[in-house]
């Protein structure tokens, strides 16, 4: 028996009520509905109105709630748009029927050979003739039977919307409320989406209705105790705030776990220095929720692994990934920024690439001076470097692409390690920031970041 999956292009730029109720009527009537944000296309101009790492939370949040649908982020990330013909190989499978779902004015044409498909898609004529498509079109539209492909179903959604008319009104600070689901909107509204200016990196809120999914270190008991000052604002459905109840440590793992749902990480530090976390005095006894949140969106890192047999890996990590020796022969590498040989040999136990966010972890335990989490920069580190003689670190810009290199894998073999989780031996790590994984971390108005950075550079003697 065939499942089915329907694939659904588009923008989403931004996802609006309208891009909902036809992944409502397609999941009414298919197994799996894939959403697929294209990545640029020459066509489109408006693509590049707000960055990918907006465009992908903001798309997320539209659909996160919707029983069989999913959102595949892939061409944002790689920052590249893949026709529908590749699309249909991609996602095809035994006993799978694919889908395409395109929109009545696409085919226009289509009976003469000259629709939109067969014009400017690639492989158009061929991907008409073998490919399924459902059609979208409102209830009042004419359909010319003429234009059907060979293998196509009529499916009429009654709703009216588009992205452009959303990033009018919003350039021209018009309400959207209407023509946007209300998280899509508070999320747009509170970076300054679309207004023709660059976003915020750091924002505010207020959590009025504190709807809270609780994520506690379990080992810790501080941390157990106060699971129960945030009980009474658990969560049965629809959060909007992830509590978490740690160290350092517990956070990195709840963004890792979760950033998908696209939610504010609130911490309450039960461990030590907990520099993503709020203090407990300033949260505990009635304190939560704050009038007011501050909100810094942290980004993080896309990482590639590549195998002794050339395969490659993808990853995300919300802090650090490296590479080591995995014998007692020290490494031999060689760094590569931006496709430019900026170290020829590096002699050394291994090598890091850390966010900012991270940087007060394993880097800084390595020589790196920590950075305040939303610096818009990152970390190269060398452990027990040999060559060159005085390095340590490099600190890398957003845009920056690494690709470090084993220059022996045979007597010299590399092992990688992902916050801490080993992957196995490699001979290539490939690192940069990632274009659509991030993750919002809530703090009070009085949380000090620099200060706790601070505390670690001028450490104080203990008083006597």
């Amino acid at each position: 028996m065939s499942s089915t999956v329907v694939l659904f292009g588009g923008t989403f730029n931004p996802p609006g009520l309208h891009h909902r109720a036809i992944a409502e009527a397609l999941a009414a009537r298919f197994e799996r509905v894939i959403v697929y944000p294209c990545g640029p296309r020459p066509e489109k101009p408006s693509y590049d109105s707000v960055e990918s790492i907006f465009r992908a939370a903001a798309i997320d949040i539209a659909f996160r709630d919707m029983e069989r649908v999913d959102v595949d982020l892939s061409d944002l990330e790689q920052g590249v748009f893949t026709p529908s013909i590749d699309l249909d190989r991609r996602f095809a499978a035994p006993h799978r029927e694919v889908w395409h779902a395109v929109h009545l004015d696409t085919l226009a044409g289509g009976g003469q050979g000259a629709s939109k498909i067969h014009r400017t898609w690639v492989r158009g004529p061929e991907l008409w003739e073998r490919a399924r498509f459902v059609v979208i079109a409102r209830p009042q539209d004419i359909l010319d039977p003429a234009d059907l492909p060979p293998h196509a179903t009529i499916l009429r959604v009654p709703t009216e919307g588009s992205s452009a008319t959303i990033r009018e009104r919003l350039f021209h600070r018009l309400p959207i409320d209407h023509l946007v689901a209300p998280e899509v909107a508070d999320y747009i509204y509170r970076y300054r989406l679309y207004r023709g200016q660059l976003p915020n990196r750091v924002t505010a809120i207020q959590l009025r209705d504190p709807r809270v999914h609780i994520f506690a270190d379990e080992r810790n008991p501080r941390a157990r105790a106060w699971t129960e000052d945030f009980t009474p604002f658990r969560a049965q459905h629809d959060p909007n705030c992830m509590v978490v109840l740690g160290g350092d440590g517990t956070m990195l793992a709840a963004v890792q776990e979760h950033w998908r749902k696209r939610l504010p990480f609130f911490g309450v530090n039960a461990g030590h220095l907990g520099f993503l976390l709020n203090q407990a005095t300033d949260v505990l006894g009635g304190r939560f929720p704050p009038e007011r949140l501050i909100l810094r969106q942290l980004p993080m890192l896309y990482i590639e692994t590549q195998d002794r047999d050339g395969a490659w890996t993808q990853h995300l990590t919300f802090n650090d990934a490296w590479i080591e020796r995995a014998t007692g022969q020290s490494a031999w590498l060689e760094v590569r920024i931006n496709d430019q040989i900026r170290m020829p040999r590096l002699i050394c136990d291994g090598a890091l690439v850390s966010t900012a966010a991270a940087s007060t972890a394993y880097a800084r335990s390595m020589g790196a001076t920590p950075l305040l989490a939303d610096t818009p920069a990152w970390l190269l580190v060398g452990s027990n470097v040999m060559h060159p003689v005085h390095w340590r670190s490099a600190l890398l810009s957003f845009e920056s692409t690494v690709e470090i290199r084993s220059l022996d894998i045979d007597k010299r073999p590399l092992r990688a390690f992902l916050h801490g989780v080993p992957l196995g031996e490699v001979v290539t790590l490939r690192a940069r920031m990632s274009r659509i994984a991030s993750a919002e971390l809530a703090f009070v108005p009085e949380y000090d970041m620099a200060e706790k950075i601070a505390q670690v550079q001028f450490p104080q003697e203990p008083r006597r």
